[in-house]
């Protein structure tokens, strides 16, 4: 992975600025500026895109160099399931969010199970699309750990199908990233999915 060097603060500021000002050139594109409940919201979309969706630095680069790999003897599958996380459509720019679940055998090492969702959570920063952020996750994984196997299975409710277009408002897409054992053997995917229901369960 190649790693993007963060951007000093003043030129953080200095974007700020600058999408604000394109913001506010859209409101008045739509004849919307001169709304009173408009006011001030160039500035609070601009720093809502800086503070949550703008990427300084490469965040899932920097969760896998803080990631201490634990050497152990188990050789048992580990699943960490309903992870949150949220992300931005880089299609549409708005909001996509659902639950990851995540699985992996150990080989030599374990990682701690905060790290696995934080991992989930770095991995959908920015603009990107559920399938790269399946990917990023399994991938960074299975670099970082060498495991048996890694399975990651995503599940979100994405807004630009809820407020445009087919406005499918119950609908959720899924999808998967396999490696390894789970890829080769049938048993150990069936286990898993066995294990995942078993928990939704019990929520």
């Amino acid at each position: 992975m190649s790693k993007r060097k963060p951007t000093p603060a003043k030129d953080l500021a200095q974007r700020e600025e600058i999408i604000a000002s394109h913001i506010k050139e859209i409101l008045e594109t739509m004849d919307e500026a001169d709304r009173e409940g408009l006011q001030g919201t160039p500035e609070r979309v601009a720093r809502m895109l800086m503070e949550e969706v703008y990427c300084n630095g490469d965040p899932l680069e920097a969760e896998l160099d803080a990631l201490f790999v634990e050497k152990t003897s188990a050789r048992e599958m580990i699943i960490v399931s309903d992870i949150p996380f949220a992300s931005w459509c880089e299609h549409h720019m708005v909001p996509y969010f659902g639950l990851a679940h995540v699985g992996y055998v150990p080989h030599e090492g374990l990682v701690g199970l905060s790290k696995i969702a934080r991992l989930v959570q770095a991995a959908g920063r920015g603009f990107t699309i559920q399938e790269r952020v399946t990917d990023k996750v399994a991938d960074a994984l299975d670099h970082v750990m060498s495991p048996s196997g890694v399975i990651v299975v995503i599940e979100a409710t994405h807004t630009c199908m809820v407020v445009r277009g087919v406005k499918a408002y119950s609908a959720k897409t899924t999808t998967s990233a396999i490696r390894g054992v789970f890829r080769d053997s049938e048993a150990a995917r069936v286990e898993f999915f066995s294990l995942l229901q078993r928990s939704s369960r019990h929520v």
